[in-house]
């Protein structure tokens, strides 16, 4: 169902706008009910150098992926036949890695939480900028991208805390042997935590390392992604990331922490 919108209230244009950018190649298809957002995101997505499709409802969408296959999306949630969430939950079953960004005028914290748990990269919240948007995905681009660096030869790019394993070359995660299926995101998130195993890490020192840029959106989205990683990792006992409310969060086993502190 249409979102209660407006052009001016939706988007800001950048000021001053730049120069054309020379096509870089990557493919996004932006899905979105809305006529003007459509028409926007399109033409400023290619003015900035992006290959680009669009999708009015999650249906066409699935088409559309099918044939583009998109290293990237943009997903309105509220669609007129099946969400974004339930749209990026089928994409994500399909096996397909793309990086998936939500761009909706619902921001409670139950939604976020829900875009991600199906495997959302990232959530941006009406009204939003159109720097905004190129900077979030870019960010989620270099994270869905292939690694360009080889791992060190003595670490064959693994990361190992108690029985949690995480391969860089492969993008796998393992406990106990089980394997856990996370978005790049998520994947990223916990990598930053394997590799301060230990340590406690703050929600900017989170967002300054996962999201790569200056991050002006709500820090409430860390919480999002530690919440959900909790449920994929922890599911196996005994809990190991913690929260030391306040400071921040942490990969480790000792009780000094809150496991239950979702903030």
């Amino acid at each position: 169902m249409p979102e209660d919108t407006n052009s001016t209230s939706v988007v800001a244009l950048p000021n001053p706008v730049p120069e054309p950018e020379q096509p870089s190649g990557e493919r996004v298809l932006v899905v979105d009910d809305e006529t003007y957002i459509i028409d926007l995101l399109h033409s400023w997505l290619t003015f900035v150098g992006f290959d680009v499709r669009t999708a009015t409802t999650g249906t066409e969408a699935l088409v559309v992926a099918a044939e583009f296959r998109p290293q990237l999306l943009v997903l309105d949630v509220m669609l007129p036949d099946i969400d974004g969430f339930e749209l990026c939950r089928q994409i994500r079953q399909g096996g397909e890695r793309a990086g998936v960004v939500f761009l909706t005028a619902r921001s409670g914290r139950e939604d976020t939480i829900a875009g991600l748990t199906v495997g959302g990269d990232d959530y941006i919240s009406k009204p939003f900028s159109l720097d905004e948007v190129v900077a979030r995905m870019r960010a989620v681009l270099r994270r869905t991208a292939p690694p360009v660096e080889v791992p060190d030869p003595a670490e064959n790019g693994l990361f190992r805390f108690v029985d949690l394993e995480l391969d860089e070359v492969r993008h796998e995660v393992r406990r106990a042997n089980n394997p856990i299926e996370l978005s790049p995101t998520e994947f990223a998130v916990l990598r930053y935590l394997m590799r301060n195993a230990g340590r406690v890490v703050s929600k900017r020192q989170i967002v300054s390392h996962v999201w790569e840029y200056d991050f002006a959106g709500d820090p409430r989205i860390v919480e999002g992604y530690i919440s959900t990683l909790r449920k994929k990792v922890d599911r196996i006992q005994p809990p190991l990331i913690q929260t030391l409310r306040g400071v921040g969060y942490s990969l480790r086993l000792d009780g000094r922490a809150n496991p239950e502190g979702h903030r």
